[in-house]
């Protein structure tokens, strides 16, 4: 691998959930991005903290052993915690945390620290950053995760160094759109985790012509609500309903859910730019309904790549290359 000599060069580290990432990127060039989605039971709807942590534990050397040796490595950043928010913790990631700071400490080189939550929103900016001058929301819909933030662009500084100040201003008062996927995925037969699993069984639903299966939507401003829309997804299943419509249900309440919230959050806050991130972002049905939805409200909609949407360590070597630019500026 060649290094580009005007550039810092990061290597990144992400141990989410479900997903061991290593990501390697000098400037604007990812010279690496090596991901391995953790195992999970059929059947099972996830897994323990510690069944998590043990598989990156097995997973970080082997994805490492394939981007390195690097010549001219200049920093090691990583996400430590789920959120920038106090008391955000979560196992999973001080597996990652580990690794990275003893790398650091070998090499003698910087260690960037920043949030999974960060890195998603770094991810969704990857390659367009110099385009946002202003404040925005980013909706951030996963497994783990369904808020609908306000983010304000800053300078670092020794407290907050992350380049940004997140305000969460709505999200999910029970489960998150992710687990609603996965839940009525599994339900169905899928593999864990179901996203693009249940995006294919919809779609071939809709050539089909089989009608989606109406499921309520809750929201009140800036929350809402996926547990109720489960459990009827669940009892009409049981009542034998058609996958594919049920399939189509879930979809269109993700999106109309997702929709309203952010609208919401545009009204409160005064902000109509919007950042999607996370897994659930990666559906093409979502992405097109939320985009007619709300640019008929005038906010406009701009959706991290599909390559980027799910867990990912290329968002967090991005904050780290902006860290050491901040440092050497």
């Amino acid at each position: 691998m060649q290094r580009q000599d005007l550039y810092p060069v990061i290597l990144a580290i992400d141990t989410s959930c479900y997903t061991t990432s290593v990501a390697l990127i000098a400037g604007n060039e990812i010279l690496a991005d090596r991901r391995r989605l953790l195992e999970v039971p059929q059947g099972r709807r996830g897994l323990r903290q510690a069944e998590a942590v043990f598989q990156h534990v097995k997973n970080l050397p082997q994805l490492l052993e394939e981007v390195l040796p690097c010549r001219g490595i200049t920093g090691v950043a990583v996400s430590s915690k789920p959120r920038s928010a106090p008391g955000s913790y979560m196992p999973v990631f001080k597996t990652g945390e580990g690794m990275a700071r003893a790398l650091a400490l070998a090499w003698g080189v910087p260690l960037y620290l920043t949030s999974h939550q960060v890195g998603h929103i770094w991810a969704g900016l990857f390659g367009r950053e110099q385009e946002v001058k202003q404040d925005f929301l980013a909706v951030h819909l996963s497994g783990g995760t369904t808020e609908v933030v306000s983010v304000r662009l800053q300078e670092p500084t020794e407290q907050d160094d992350e380049g940004v100040r997140i305000e969460v201003l709505g999200g999910t008062l029970d489960i998150h759109a992710g687990q609603l996927i996965d839940r009525i995925g599994v339900k169905l037969g899928l593999p864990f985790p179901s996203g693009p699993q249940l995006e294919a069984l919809a779609q071939k639903g809709r050539e089909q012509g089989i009608p989606p299966v109406p499921l309520a939507v809750s929201v009140k401003g800036t929350h809402v609500n996926f547990s109720g829309p489960e459990t009827e997804a669940q009892r009409m299943l049981e009542k034998g309903a058609h996958p594919a419509g049920v399939a189509q249900g879930v979809e269109i309440c993700v999106a109309e859910s997702a929709a309203r919230m952010i609208e919401a959050a545009a009204e409160a806050s005064g902000l109509n730019m919007v950042l999607i991130v996370g897994g659930v972002a990666a559906n093409q049905y979502l992405r097109r309904y939320i985009s007619s939805r709300l640019e008929k409200a005038g906010i406009s909609v701009t959706f991290a790549a599909p390559r980027f949407s799910g867990d990912n360590a290329v968002g967090i070597a991005a904050f780290g290359r902006w860290r050491a630019l901040q440092q050497d500026s």
